[in-house]
């Protein structure tokens, strides 16, 4: 029966072409009648530079059909496996079930890459039909009782199976996958859990959609040109396009996209419009309007919890967290309790210095969040002689991509080959190979770095494909999407060190899905505890700024000077300025998470005023807001970070250990300590994080290392 399947694998492409990929146009005249085939791209061959999804000839109107079609052939794989008369085994049932939906998922992973990263109405319309589709139809599988019995048959043989490790640890992650997933529930339990399932799907898809459509109308014109400051060059160029492109004969545009609304915060003298801009920002979501974001929280929060009670958990965190490395709220707690109270105290100082200076000019009144920025970049002006935007022309996007390839090489071995014909969604986007020192190819990396209307907000990896070799090795294809602020028609786009630093973040996602070297997909790459998810892209940000790595790349777009020594110096001494307000901001959205989704009983306050209340509890200073206020806290009602926001500090103190253990070696490319790294790279999700990260360092991480690079100790 296994042959049956492996026979319906092999052959799924043509089954699908047979079985209602073809749409039939009847294009008549007067004397003939002529029948035109079109065949979905999505559901085809992909006849592609390594397999690549054909993005030149897919339509918005294609992943509809195509993912209703995969859906149905995915059923029809599972239903072999279930109506397999033979007792199950590891191969007919775990290895079958590893097996099934490839097709599914690669166009699903092709659709949501898109729709994130360069969406349009129809996009937006098929992705409120095809996510709760996805989520009914996972349902089902997850929820097949008579699936769930040959898995747990196998699952009790496992101590005599003598399976090897990868194998044991995917027999055991298919089990608990089943069991939290709620397959054991009966009757109206199961019923109630679907119907949460894809209500929250559906939740979660209106959140992101409000969000980007506050975001993208929100615009503030500016008229007089003392309004601008000290605002660059290239940024001043590309609010004069914005303006233009929003129907404006003169003046300039400022966004809430990062690239536009920073810069404006730390240049713009005029306070009255840094204050519209920042509330502007911090009020999307939040404006009792169609595209209002609290009642959907609402419902998510009241949802999470009672699919938590189902499933027999006190909360959504104790839910989430079982499967972490940190296991417990409480561990989360007291994780951010240990750096809360200096990280507080720091921002409060600097907060001092900040008003104090605001007054010194003679501005009274009270000191505001969109003060801080401001100041800031004055208080680093005059205490290290810096100014940012002396550094952009080193930071050219290209050669900051330059940067990440070249560290690449000096770790791993790696180069990347331009691929000039690859199909793109966008025209922006480029597109590598990536090999081996000796050429072997290793898998293909999307880049797409540009700030638009069709794109989201943020940065983030995604995997087209992900790597197994249970059939034959089978390369990954990643993406990496960026805002990063457009070239302009007489300047290329010039990152700030904060930007240049996220290349370096999401490129260290990338190295994770490319260097995976493990036999099944679902362990693959990132495919690992959230909690261990960032630690691999937060340890690549540390190579970005030592002296050794900027020489390799940060060099003036025009001259081809390398940065030089005095402006390094300057520019990491203004950078660990601001440390406490980076941490306060970050951890008060983290804790924000965990307020949300550590409930045991369901919320009966307004968002306002659980937000508030949460807040005041840590002591948060009014200047400061959470780095995502709940409306638009895309991480958690929008994204696969619910309870889980605190996971960049967890992984903040496995990176900053893993440095120092570079640092200590006296060569911050160690050939032995590098191909120990790789090797926990390579290992994907084949082992627990604990375990991965023992197997690396030999030890359990250590918290010293962080507090000393914050500067708590």
């Amino acid at each position: 029966m296994f042959k049956q399947l492996k026979l319906l694998e092999m052959s799924r492409v043509l089954i699908a072409a047979i079985l209602g990929i073809f749409l039939f146009l009847s294009c008549k005249n007067e004397t003939k009648t002529e029948t035109v085939v079109i065949v979905n791209p999505l559901l085809a061959e992909w006849d592609t530079p390594f397999g690549v999804p054909p993005f030149d000839e897919i339509k918005s109107e294609d992943y509809l059909p195509a993912t209703r079609e995969a859906m149905r052939l995915h059923n029809e794989e599972i239903d072999v496996i279930v109506d397999n008369e033979e007792d199950a085994t590891f191969k007919n049932t775990i290895e079958a079930l590893e097996a099934s939906g490839i097709l599914l998922s690669r166009i699903s992973n092709a659709f949501y890459a898109v729709s994130s990263a360069n969406t349009d109405d129809v996009l937006k319309e098929a992705r409120k039909i095809i996510s709760p589709e996805l989520t009914a139809h996972f349902d089902e599988i997850l929820l097949n009782t008579e699936l769930f019995e040959r898995i747990n048959t196998v699952y009790e043989q496992r101590e005599g199976l003598d399976l090897p490790a990868e194998e044991l640890f995917l027999l055991e992650e298919a089990y608990k996958r089943y069991v939290r997933s709620g397959v054991n529930l009966e009757g109206a339990n199961k019923d109630r859990l679907k119907t949460i399932n894809r209500r929250l799907s559906e939740l979660s898809t209106k959140f992101g959609d409000n969000l980007l459509d506050e975001t993208n109308d929100f615009g503030l014109h500016i008229t007089d040109e003392k309004d601008l400051g000290t605002i660059s060059g290239s940024l001043k160029a590309s609010a004069t396009e914005e303006a233009k492109k929003r129907g404006y004969d003169s003046g300039w545009v400022f966004t809430l996209q990062r690239p536009s609304i920073n810069p404006y915060l730390q240049s713009s003298p005029n306070r009255e419009n840094r204050e519209k801009l920042f509330q502007g920002y911090a009020m999307r979501g939040d404006n009792d309007n169609e595209k209002d974001n609290k009642e959907i929280i609402l419902e998510m929060s009241s949802l999470r919890l009672e699919k938590a009670n189902l499933l027999g958990y006190r909360s959504h965190a104790d839910y989430v967290l079982s499967d972490n490395m940190s296991q417990t709220p409480a561990a989360v707690y007291d994780l951010m309790d240990k750096l809360w109270s200096s990280a507080l105290n720091m921002a409060i100082k600097d907060r001092e210095a900040l008003a104090n200076m605001m007054r010194s000019e003679g501005i009274e009144g009270d000191f505001r969040g969109s003060d801080w920025r401001y100041y800031v970049d004055k208080i680093r002006a005059e205490r290290y002689n810096f100014n940012e935007d002396e550094t952009r022309p080193y930071f050219e996007f290209n050669a900051v991509r330059e940067g990440v390839f070249m560290l690449a090489d000096k770790l791993f071995g790696l180069t990347f080959k331009t691929i000039d014909n690859a199909p793109k969604w966008h025209e922006d986007q480029q597109v590598f190979e990536v090999l081996e020192a000796d050429g072997t190819h290793i898998g293909v990396i999307y880049m797409d770095f540009f700030t638009r209307e069709s794109k989201r907000g943020g940065a983030w990896m995604n995997e087209l494909r992900m790597q197994s070799n249970m059939n034959g090795f089978v390369t990954p294809i990643v993406t990496n999407n960026f805002n990063f602020p457009p070239p302009t028609s007489d300047t290329p786009s010039l990152l700030s060190f904060r930007e240049a630093q996220t290349l370096f973040h999401e490129f260290g996602h990338a190295l994770h899905g490319l260097l995976s070297n493990v036999k099944y997909r679902s362990l693959s790459g990132t495919n690992v505890p959230r909690d261990f998810v960032e630690f691999p892209s937060q340890v690549m940000e540390n190579w970005m700024s030592e002296p050794e790595v900027l020489a390799l790349y940060a060099k003036h777009y025009i001259t081809g000077e390398v940065i030089p020594a005095e402006m390094i110096q300057k520019m990491n001494a203004a950078n660990s300025f601001n440390e406490g307000f980076r941490t306060v901001e970050y951890m008060a959205a983290a804790y924000l998470d965990m307020n949300w989704h550590s409930l045991t009983e369901p919320n009966e306050k307004d968002v306002r005023t659980f937000e508030k209340e949460a807040m005041d509890k840590i002591g948060l200073i009014d200047e400061i807001i959470p780095r995502y206020r709940s409306t638009y806290y895309a991480h958690i009602f929008s994204g696969g970070y619910s309870a889980g926001y605190y996971s960049y500090l967890w992984s903040e103190v496995l990176d900053a250990d893993t440095f120092n253990e570079f640092k200590k070696t006296g060569d911050i490319f160690d050939p032995e300590l590098a191909k120990k790294f790789r090797k926990m790279l390579s290992d994907g999700g084949s082992k627990s994080g604990m375990d991965l990260y023992k197997d690396f360092l030999g030890r359990a991480p250590e918290i010293e290392s962080l507090l000393k690079k914050k500067g708590f100790n």
